[in-house]
């Protein structure tokens, strides 16, 4: 570790919150309807679309119906990217002439980008033709971010509305988040990934010669548009196999500065959409404090373990660090911070390898992820991750003071605890039955590329990032297989449609209370101890996640054993 690498830490820090406040002061103003700087713009566009799908936007659904609309609407999306995939031989704008996605990698990929997982069990280059890569996955990236994002303003007005029985429109919505946030975003943020020198062409790859007179093939594309969505909308699905450690995916010190930034920049902004539309700025503050208390945390200790090194790596004088699986061009402090911030985040881009990372540097993501990743978390689905920890929070609380537990002045009763306990153990039962099943059958144990801890590490990694919809893997294992393609699809979709559902229900429950007034006893939820009560409920209701991974037996030998002397394949 040196001063430098802190500098950058500090840095990153610097800009996230320096965009806080103007991006949280804009979404509000779109999501509840009022005058925007881009209004003149979109509001005849958007009036044109709800004229087309019969949609009235003054019409708004109980927490029910905003759910249904949800499933149907991504049920339907499924079905066309599945198609897509499976036809992309006999579509237009494949001119590497790529064949027709296997049926069990298209069900896969379909799962993957319907939940705003992104996983990949494919090369993109070599497997995908530029229909698929645009109206397949970059489609799917606006929608599902979108979706995201809509369904935490739905359960933000379950807190700030009183006696209600609706939460909003998601076709509003999710026309207003894709219109007026995410579109005009990624418009200009391509165009800056292509000033860096990332490609954007539909034109056939290009043929070169090398110094030595060998033909290579080039793969080039409509790359930036689908980066930019990508990491803005916390999707992190590579145009090319290898994401961010591509040098046209990722060109420069700067466009890796700035992908990082923007896999922050929308999540943190909605705690403050969350302060303002609850009318009490202090409670997004709140939230975002215990963000970044466990985000730091995870930074440190990936930082430092990545920066140390091994006793195997030492010993052979490869001093200076664990550059295993690292692109040169970024070195130690920005693979580690990209690492941890893509799995604080639900992003899963990657611009190293964590398969080659030092065992605690690849605990810290792990960790990430079987939190929930509610560390910032995915745009939207880290803030309503967050606000369920926040009801079990309360309910502790009010546990410890024998009064009954209050959160911004509505009751917290069992209703609201249950359906919080549903949508997070819905976690730990795809992750760690997942891995279960993996590590007994021979179809499952076929998959990872190393043996021992390492290899169950493998494992455990891909079932965690699959229910978690993180996308991100140790690529040692070896995904692309029916068994593999399917438990993982299975694992998407319970992570991400298991977790809505209850946060939904407690947005329809929490909007039909009634606001009471704070009294003497009321716990205060925007202080120092808040925040601390919130950041131990989330590590010890996170134990279910992850010990019960310890107790499995080789992870143990993993962190007690095998730090710095077992390494992956580099992906």
């Amino acid at each position: 570790m040196n001063a430098n690498g802190w500098i950058q830490i500090a840095l990153f820090c610097a800009v996230v919150l320096a965009l806080v406040k103007p991006l949280g002061w804009y979404m509000t103003r779109v999501f509840n309807g009022e005058r925007t700087p881009l209004s003149p713009v979109f509001v005849p566009v958007e009036r044109g679309l709800y004229r087309v799908a019969g949609i009235d936007e003054r019409h708004e659904q109980t927490w029910l119906g905003y759910g249904l609309a949800m499933l149907a609407f991504h049920g339907l999306g499924f079905v066309l990217l599945y198609a897509v995939l499976r036809l992309q031989d006999v579509l237009p704008l494949n001119p590497m002439g790529q064949a027709a996605v296997a049926p069990d990698l298209a069900f896969n990929t379909a799962a993957s980008f319907v939940t705003n997982t992104n996983w990949q069990n494919y090369g993109g280059e070599s497997t995908l033709s530029y229909l698929s890569q645009m109206l397949g996955l970059t489609h799917q990236n606006f929608l599902s971010a979108a979706t995201g994002i809509a369904l935490a303003v739905a359960l933000i007005r379950g807190f700030s509305r009183a006696s209600a029985r609706t939460v909003g429109s998601f076709w509003v919505d999710l026309t207003r988040c894709t219109l007026y946030v995410l579109l005009p975003i990624c418009l200009v943020y391509a165009l800056f990934l292509v000033s860096q020198g990332m490609p954007q062409t539909l034109g056939a790859y290009v043929d070169a010669t090398t110094l030595e007179g060998a033909k290579q093939t080039i793969a080039v594309g409509p790359v930036a548009s689908q980066v930019a969505i990508k990491m803005l909308g916390t999707n992190g699905g590579g145009f090319f196999n290898v994401n961010a450690a591509h040098p046209f995916e990722n060109p420069t010190a700067l466009s890796n500065f700035v992908q990082i930034v923007s896999i922050f920049a929308l999540g943190a902004a909605l705690t403050n959409v969350f302060g303002r539309m609850v009318s009490d700025e202090r409670q997004g503050w709140a939230i975002l404090a215990a963000m970044g208390t466990l985000f730091l945390a995870g930074v440190a200790v990936t930082y430092a373990s990545e920066a140390a090194g091994s006793s195997v790596l030492n010993g052979l004088g490869l001093t200076g660090g664990n550059m295993e699986g690292k692109e040169v061009r970024f070195g130690i402090v920005a693979s580690a911070l990209f690492a941890v911030v893509t799995t604080a985040a639900s992003c899963g881009a990657v611009n190293a390898m964590h398969d080659s990372f030092t065992a605690l540097g690849g605990l810290i993501p792990l960790i990430n992820m079987q939190l929930g990743e509610i560390i910032v978390g995915g745009v939207g689905a880290g803030l309503y991750g967050m606000l369920v920890f926040v009801v079990v929070a309360i309910f502790v609380a009010g546990l410890m003071v024998g009064r009954t537990p209050e959160y911004l002045g509505k009751k917290i009763e069992a209703r609201e605890v249950k359906m919080a306990m549903l949508a997070i153990l819905c976690l730990p039962l795809m992750m760690l039955g997942g891995t279960a099943l993996a590590t007994v059958l021979p179809a499952g144990l076929a998959g990872p590329a190393n043996a021992g801890p390492h290899g169950f590490s493998e494992i455990l990694y891909a079932f965690t990032s699959a229910a978690a919809n993180n996308g991100s893997a140790f690529g040692g294992l070896t995904g692309n297989t029916p068994f593999y393609n399917c438990l993982l699809a299975l694992g998407m979709l319970v992570g991400r449609f298991f977790v809505i559902v209850p946060a939904l229900a407690i947005a329809g429950s929490l909007a039909a209370k009634k606001t009471l007034p704070a009294s003497a006893g009321t716990f205060p939820t925007h202080g120092g101890l808040f925040v601390g009560l919130l950041v131990g409920v989330i590590l010890i209701v996170g134990g279910l996640t992850f010990f019960p991974s310890l107790a499995l037996g080789p992870v143990v030998e993993h962190l007690a054993g095998s730090a710095g002397q077992t390494f992956g394949t580099g992906g």
